[in-house]
C-alpha cells in the first residue's frame, strides 16, 4: 500500500522581473533564505500578508521573513496552485 501524501504544495513560476533577480544572487546563504521562503508560500500561499490594491489586477501578497532577511511580493491564482514571484528582496 502506497504511504499517504501529505499536502500538495503550489508550484512556483517567476515573473521575467524575477528571474533576473535571481540570476544576481551568487550568495549560498542567501540562496537557502530565498529557498526556505519559497518553500513555506508553496507550502501555504496566504501565509503572506495581503497589500492593499484595487480589485482590478491581481491580488499581491507580501511574505517576510525577518530573521533570514528575506521579502517576497507574489500573486496566487484563482485555482490556487500556482504561486507567481514578482518581487525578491535577501
Amino acid at each position: 500500500m502506497p504511504a499517504p501524501q501529505g499536502p500538495r504544495r503550489a508550484r512556483i513560476a517567476f515573473s521575467d522581473s524575477a528571474a533576473k533577480q535571481l540570476d544576481t544572487i551568487t550568495s549560498e546563504a542567501e540562496l537557502h533564505a530565498l529557498d526556505r521562503a519559497l518553500v513555506v508560500i508553496s507550502v501555504d500561499p496566504d501565509a503572506g500578508e495581503p497589500l492593499p490594491g484595487d480589485s482590478t489586477g491581481p491580488h499581491l501578497r507580501q511574505y517576510v521573513d525577518d530573521v533570514e532577511r528575506v521579502r517576497l511580493m507574489y500573486w496566487v491564482t484563482a485555482l490556487k496552485t500556482v504561486v507567481v514571484v514578482a518581487f525578491i528582496e535577501v
